[in-house]
């Protein structure tokens, strides 16, 4: 529904439609109204039963929409990761390890479809927990949550085809921890190909956003998924380290920041666990003079505002060729200023709210970091709610190699543009980072898109488009971006030690 607005153009333009004859309107409210199914206190999962924490401490998870409590969330300690890991070990021993491909294949389609029918509750909590729209958790995090599930079913019973000739077994008991941006995604990334390969899971979510991974394990025990075979805890950097040194955890598969990483890489040095980092990014997206700009123009928007700019492999540095950037800049802007920023439950919403007071400050720390080095701040003039945290689309103009707004990973909002004259100064730039996720590039030559694609030093290229996955895609990083892969045939290697 539209209503026309009473407020002066000046002060509506960037949340409004336009009309004929100039006349301005704004959006009504389009509330998501599935219940969620929350409750007051949640349990940790352990050997197939809710379990409160032994320590008897917990803590609250926010609404970043609201800044009200949405639930108290279970602290694991010591006692309830030994108690993981234990159930873990037996659940491999007694169920999993003895159980063909096939019938572990039952179980991932069973979860998959289970996870389809309550869909629209987990996104509507999804959007609660973490703050991003409705319309990203419904359309594209809960159905590709469910497709990892049914791809890797697919897998189960056909390993010996992923590593022809060779000789391979699962770990066993795997360690997995997983980030605040994609819940319940970065779960199935997870969880799906690790139970394929004869797996099993202790699973720790982030501190921020664990409701949706402990109302998984209601699915887990509706399909009848042997105990023992994922267990899941809840908790903070404390729990994180337990499961890392944990004894009983063969693996480590871990998606995160860079530093927290590097601190894995070193608590594992030496201990023959397995372990694949999914880490930063900082990634170009390459526009070409030859490029359809509007097409370009929203696959910049997609790139560096989906899901609040809360995505590992954000286009978050935009290299412009000179030839084209005074207008792309002007149409990019444009665009900007229709961006509806505001209640991540409500389904005209494009940006919806910072995951965390603590982010939103790191955010904002950097952008004053590009103000005070130099670059030109363009921000949209929307209205932000009084409550909860959010933070306007923004984009930096003058940016040089060497701002830390061109270096560091911001994880908000926030783009950095660049300009190049060359197809050789393009892949300089683009390069001339730490990290290596991903990348996109835009030209209508062929051509141009091999040698790109080719010479980035990134783990993932998009020609003409950006953010595009599949669980049949492998997924990844280079140098502090980190190794080993998710998704594809790959993300199964990972999980099966090869002799």
């Amino acid at each position: 529904m539209l209503a026309k607005s009473k407020a002066k153009p000046s002060s509506t333009r960037r949340n409004t439609v336009e009309l004929l004859f100039g006349d301005l309107w704004e959006f009504d409210p389009a509330p998501e109204l599935a219940d969620p199914k929350l409750k007051e206190s949640y349990a940790l999962f352990i050997d197939g039963q809710f379990a409160a924490p032994r320590s008897r401490k917990y803590f609250d998870s926010i609404n970043p929409g609201t800044e009200k409590a949405l639930a108290s969330i279970p602290m694991a300690g010591k006692a309830d990761i030994d108690a993981a890991f234990q159930a873990a070990d037996s659940g491999y021993r007694k169920y999993w390890s003895k159980m063909s491909g096939n019938d572990r294949g039952k179980y991932l389609y069973r979860i998959g479809r289970l996870l389809q029918d309550r869909s629209r509750e987990f996104a509507v909590a999804e959007s609660m927990d973490g703050g991003k729209p409705i319309k990203e958790s419904r359309d594209f995090d809960l159905p590709m949550a469910a497709a990892h599930f049914f791809y890797y079913a697919g897998w189960a019973d056909k390993l010996e085809y992923a590593l022809p000739g060779a000789n391979f077994k699962p770990y066993g008991p795997v360690g997995q921890i997983i980030p605040w941006n994609f819940p319940l995604l970065m779960l199935a990334w997870k969880i799906a190909p690790a139970l394929a390969t004869g797996n099993t899971v202790v699973i720790k979510p982030a501190e921020t956003t664990s409701i949706t991974a402990l109302k998984f394990a209601e699915i887990l025990q509706e399909a009848d998924l042997p105990s023992g075979v994922v267990n899941i805890v809840s908790g903070a950097g404390n729990t994180g380290q337990l499961i890392v040194n944990h004894s009983g955890a063969n693996k480590i598969a871990f998606t995160g920041s860079t530093e927290v990483g590097k601190a894995i890489l070193r608590a594992t040095a030496g201990s023959g666990k397995g372990l694949t980092l999914e880490l930063g990014g900082k990634a170009a997206n390459v526009v070409f003079d030859d490029a359809p700009i509007d097409q370009a123009v929203e696959g910049v928007i997609n790139g560096i505002f989906f899901n609040q700019g809360h995505v590992c492999c954000a286009g978050s540095r935009l290299l412009i060729q000179e030839s084209i950037a005074k207008v792309f800049v002007r149409k990019l802007k444009h665009r900007i200023a229709s961006l509806r920023v505001g209640d991540p439950l409500d389904k005209n919403t494009d940006i919806g709210a910072i995951n965390s007071r603590e982010q939103l400050q790191k955010i904002e720390r950097l952008v004053e970091a590009g103000v005070h080095e130099g670059a030109a701040l363009f921000q949209s003039s929307c209205s932000l709610p009084r409550r909860g945290w959010y933070y306007r689309p923004s984009i930096f103009e003058g940016v040089t190699q060497s701002h830390r707004i061109a270096q560091e990973e911001i994880f908000g909002p926030v783009l950095s543009i660049l300009t190049f004259r060359t197809i050789s100064e393009a892949i300089e730039k683009a390069n001339n980072t730490a990290y290596g996720l991903s990348a996109g590039v835009w030209t209508d030559k062929g051509s141009k898109i091999l040698k790109m694609s080719a010479a980035l030093k990134a783990g993932v290229v998009w020609a003409n488009t950006y953010n595009k996955f599949d669980p049949s895609s492998p997924f990844g990083g280079y140098k502090e971006s980190g190794f080993g892969r998710e998704g594809g045939k790959q993300g199964i290697c990972d999980y099966l030690k090869v002799s």
